[in-house]
């Protein structure tokens, strides 16, 4: 899916080159401390799916690859829901829940379907009408299970209102209203903020008036500086004044989280595909060392496409690696480069009278012609289980497979990754998705489920289309 690039950067100020430098090392630097100092404490998801991670994968002898691997795709960054998919946004959302979930990591979504985003600009589309907003926002919200999840909730929402008469102002600030609510009461663990803009575009008493029209009081507290270049310094400030200005409204305990995808560098014109003095600044972390921030995040993924140059939401190598190239390497306690351990525990607790077992993997021989097989494993706990599938091609290239695995009876799945399924019950049909269907002859991909009940045993049988 193209992840659309937000315009809110037309209105950033310029900042003089001497300003940015006494800024860069605060903005690009390791980890501040050792301990979380927000409401959040654990690792952030990295999606082994992501366009980056997927260029990585597939052009390892590009000169850039290394650099954009190596501090770019090894970094957790936020999943976009941009797509007006009513009818299937809870089971995509829930497969990218369940596969944080199971690797015992935070995910960070990013919901940007307001109506009128953008107010008709490079990024425009979003619902047809707030009615059927609402209905897709209360899909989306039945998909994000009941572990800790942030959400940051529609960019330039509050920020970009110059095209909305004051009717539909007043629908919008109660649309976000009522998806904050219902995100809450789908989850309530979900971490919602709200847009809280940047630094250089409203001011705090402006930017915490209009997030009090919009409902903060009912969410966790707001975001700044997507798709943005200001430092973290500038940001945390602005932060702080809007903290104050809530405090001052009788809306106390919120708190920030910032976008560092792309700050660490200098700032002046908005659009990244025509600037090359960009630098990748905090690397993604919720130790944020300060006590009104609850994270540092990459919600614009770096060397995505703001549309200027290129479309909008295109993953760009050249823009990834004008990013990476020269920042300081990440911290030795980044998440892996690669997908997370299939036998990670549980995503919630099991009794700790009976601890997760993982049964041998289940095999088929490779195939010798032009074929697939498929193997699996299981992670099994009290009442649920993980299972990791892996698709390998015979001697020839498939461009297509079809797994299918019997379930026992009482089980059901809950959630699929990189696949889908033909149903939750009985025998199921996994399909691979658009960029995982070709494999080269003798390699493998990998998918994954988790489900209610007792996982499957026996063989997994494999279909090339």
């Amino acid at each position: 899916m193209a992840i659309l690039s937000p315009l809110r950067r037309r209105r950033s100020a310029a900042l003089g080159m001497a300003a940015v430098a006494g800024a860069t090392a605060a903005a690009i630097g390791l980890t501040v401390g050792g301990a979380s100092a927000g409401t959040l404490s654990g690792s952030l998801y990295r999606d082994p799916t992501s366009a980056v991670v997927r260029w990585s994968a597939a052009n390892s002898g590009d000169w850039r690859a290394a650099v954009i691997r190596d501090k770019i795709a090894s970094q957790p960054q936020a999943r976009w829901f941009a797509n007006f998919n009513p009818s299937t946004i809870q089971s995509e959302v829930s497969g990218f829940i369940g596969a944080a979930n199971a690797a015992q990591q935070i995910p960070v979504l990013s919901v940007y379907e307001i109506t009128n985003r953008d107010c008709g600009g490079a990024s425009a589309g979003g619902a047809p009408d707030l009615n059927q907003y609402q209905t897709w926002v209360s899909n989306f919200a039945r998909g994000l299970g009941n572990q800790t999840a942030i959400i940051i909730l529609e960019t330039d929402s509050l920020a970009l209102l110059t095209c909305l008469s004051s009717a539909e102002l007043n629908a919008r600030n109660q649309a976000i209203s009522t998806a904050t609510r219902t995100i809450k009461a789908g989850n309530p663990n979900a971490k919602v903020y709200l847009d809280g803009g940047h630094s250089t575009w409203n001011s705090a008493n402006e930017t915490a008036n209009r997030l009090r029209n919009a409902g903060v009081q009912y969410a966790d507290g707001f975001f700044t500086n997507v798709s943005n270049f200001n430092p973290t310094s500038s940001e945390a400030n602005f932060g702080r004044g809007v903290i104050s200005a809530l405090n001052g409204m009788g809306i106390s305990g919120k708190r920030q989280v910032i976008d560092t995808s792309r700050n660490g560098g200098a700032s002046g014109d908005w659009c990244a595909d025509d600037n090359t003095d960009r630098r990748i600044g905090q690397y993604p972390t919720v130790n944020t060392g300060d006590g009104n921030i609850d994270a540092y995040l990459w919600v614009k993924p770096p060397g995505e496409a703001d549309g200027c140059r290129y479309t909008a939401g295109s993953f760009q190598p050249d823009l990834a690696y004008s990013l990476a190239n020269g920042a300081p390497n990440p911290p030795t306690t980044a998440p892996p480069t690669t997908a997370p351990p299939t036998t990670a525990p549980p995503t919630t607790a099991p009794p700790t009278t009976a601890p997760p077992t993982t049964a041998p993997p289940t095999t088929t021989p490779p195939p010798t012609g032009n074929g697939c097989s498929a193997s699996f494993s299981v992670n099994q706990w009290p009442g649920g289980f993980t299972a990791s599938v892996n698709v390998t091609a015979g001697s020839a290239d498939i461009n297509g497979w079809t797994v299918t695995i019997t379930l026992p009876s009482g089980a059901a799945i809950t959630g699929v990754w990189s696949a889908q399924a033909s149903g939750t019950t009985g025998t199921v049909k996994f399909t691979n998705v658009g960029y995982n269907g070709h494999i080269g002859a003798g390699q493998s991909t990998n998918f994954g489920f988790q489900g209610t009940g007792s996982g499957p045993g026996g063989t997994a049988s494999c279909t090339a289309s």
